[in-house]
């Protein structure tokens, strides 16, 4: 597992990891089950204080994304496919609400990109 922590980013650093392990989740570089490093472990190896990693650590648990097992630690929870739907759709309206504002920025129509993107997927077909 990789984890990259900005200093000089906006977000707490619990979130930075929180988002970190989820994203690796939603695309797979994390599997079922795999045993994630312990809170302490993974304090200790990105040098911040144990207390901000078990939030990020009871953040990803409250959202369903890992399970702890007493004494032994935390894992990647099984795929929940409703959940994993709903965030690439979240993902993919937010790239559309981009090319949207691009579009409109150059005067391309709606219509015309709703054209482009029907094109996009007939070729992929």
């Amino acid at each position: 597992m990789r984890l990259l922590i900005d200093n000089k980013s906006i977000l707490p650093i619990y979130d930075q990891i929180y988002s970190q392990i989820k994203e690796q989740i939603l695309l797979g570089e994390l599997k079922e089950h795999e045993q994630l490093p312990s809170i302490r472990g993974l304090a200790k190896d990105l040098k911040i204080s144990f207390i901000t990693t078990k939030r990020a650590y009871e953040e990803l648990e409250k959202e369903g994304f890992i399970y702890t097992v007493q004494a032994k630690g935390c894992y990647v929870a099984a795929k929940n496919s409703a959940l994993f739907k709903e965030e690439q759709l979240k993902k993919i309206e937010e790239h559309l609400e981009e090319a949207l504002r691009i579009a409109k920025s150059c005067g391309i129509s709606g219509q015309e990109l709703a054209e482009i993107l029907k094109t996009l997927t007939e070729e992929e077909e």
